[in-house]
C-alpha cells in the first residue's frame, strides 16, 4: 500500500544523532493494517522517497504513531535541515 504525507524532520539527540519524519498520527492504523506479515520486532520495512532520492528503511513505533528514518546519505545531498516540513512517498515492504 502507497502512503503519500508531509512531515517535519526531527532530530532525536543520544550518542549519535538520528532524523526522522514525524509521520502523522491518523495515519497510523493504515499503515499497522498495511504491514500485516512485514512487520518485525515492531519495525516496519518500508519505500520511501524524498524529492527524487528513493530509500529503504524501516518505520520506528513511537508512542502509538511511526516516525521515518533519514539516513544521512539521504538527509546530506538534500541539504535537508531539522524543522523543515518534507513531502514522503512511500510504500510498506520491499521491492
Amino acid at each position: 500500500m502507497d502512503f503519500g504525507f508531509e512531515g517535519e524532520l526531527v532530530e532525536w539527540r543520544g550518542p549519535a544523532p538520528y532524523y526522522f519524519v514525524d509521520i502523522p498520527a491518523e495515519l497510523s492504523d493504515d499503515i499497522k493494517a498495511a504491514a500485516s506479515g512485514v512487520e518485525y520486532w515492531g519495525q516496519i520495512p518500508v519505500m520511501a522517497q524524498i524529492d527524487d532520492t528513493e530509500f529503504t528503511t524501516a518505520l520506528f513505533p513511537r508512542e502509538g504513531r511511526y516516525l521515518l528514518p533519514v539516513k544521512d546519505a539521504v538527509r546530506t545531498p538534500l541539504g535537508l535541515v531539522v524543522g523543515e516540513v518534507l513531502a514522503v512517498e512511500m510504500s510498506v515492504g520491499r521491492r
